[in-house]
């Protein structure tokens, strides 16, 4: 499975529609190490800049400021924008998993958040990396709570799993208790990393990638090969990146502590709505394109290097 599509039609507003039926944006700012105090600013900043999905994860913490940036965001953009208009993801670490112990991290990210945004749209199971009961487990107590959505804790609209291998979705699937599919699983990918057994096995199954640390925290800058495209084409070598991930259908993920930065990262894609498109009639006519000399000079399916795990990748892990 290789994407070649030189171009799609994307913008800043665009949605891809979940197994369930909820619609996430497609273009996340992630919060991964960003410091606790600058969290809740930087959200703000990104929401001001255009984004609409907010991720993080118990082992961040940095929840509450997520929500706090999210609230003061809706607060000044009353009547404009509401809760529903912004996706906000966390994860279950790996500490929390099991069954009793997923009930109290939800009971903890409840105390977090609920204050400032009411529900949450998405929890991810963080990592496959403890033991399959636990992983069962955790996915069955999260399951309990979206099946009731009126619980007296905490509303989770979706469920879905991060850095799973299909091993683990196999386990998942041959699980006789599953009632709620996962809508996303949210993997380390890019032309280094490209996961294609792993995509094939999500698509089969209806299962969104989301593809976290797509410009390889810059480790690939100085490839030789990007490099001469990023030269041929006059285009830098985040937006190549950021680009060959969207044109690969995925959801994407990219977090930077710097203001103008997030701005560039979310420029990348077009401006759906004009301001005087009030019907929202050309809400869908922006696109972003790569040239087909890239995109086949950056398809490497035999590529199984990671960069972010020290080689230790989650995807493969037994237990």
């Amino acid at each position: 499975m290789s994407n070649i599509t030189s171009s799609i039609q994307i913008t800043k507003q665009s949605s891809y529609k979940l197994n369930n039926g909820q619609q996430i944006p497609v273009a996340g700012f992630g919060t991964y190490e960003i410091p606790v105090e600058k969290t809740a600013t930087l959200v703000y900043d990104a929401l001001k800049f255009g984004h609409r999905h907010i991720d993080t994860a118990i082992a961040y913490h940095n929840e509450k400021e997520c929500a706090q940036g999210i609230a003061k965001f809706l607060k000044e953009n009353e009547g404009k924008i509401s809760r529903e208009d912004i996706w906000f993801t966390t994860k279950i670490n790996e500490a929390s998993q099991g069954y009793e112990n997923t009930k109290k991290a939800i009971e903890k990210i409840s105390n977090e958040v609920k204050p400032y945004i009411d529900y949450v749209d998405l929890i991810l199971i963080h990592s496959p990396k403890t033991s399959k009961t636990k992983r069962i487990e955790t996915y069955k107590a999260l399951q309990e709570f979206v099946l009731d959505p009126n619980n007296s804790l905490l509303n989770i609209k979706s469920i879905g799993v991060s850095n799973y291998g299909i091993d683990h979705l196999e386990e998942l699937f041959n699980w006789d208790g599953l009632l709620v599919n996962p809508v996303v699983n949210q993997v380390e990918t890019h032309p280094w990393l490209p996961r294609i057994k792993l995509r094939e096995y999500c698509v089969k199954h209806d299962i969104l990638i989301e593809a976290y640390s797509p410009i390889t925290r810059g480790i690939k800058f100085d490839d030789p090969e990007l490099k001469e495209l990023s030269k041929k084409y006059n285009i830098s070598p985040p937006e190549i990146l950021l680009k060959w991930s969207y044109l690969q259908g995925y959801i994407v993920l990219v977090k930077s502590e710097n203001p103008d930065r997030i701005k560039a990262n979310l420029n990348i894609l077009p401006d759906g709505k004009k301001n005087d498109d009030e019907l929202e009639e050309n809400i869908l006519l922006g696109k972003i394109d790569l040239d087909s000399e890239i995109l086949e000079r950056l398809n490497k399916p035999d590529s199984h290097e990671v960069l972010t795990w020290g080689g230790n990748d989650p995807c493969l892990y037994k237990d």
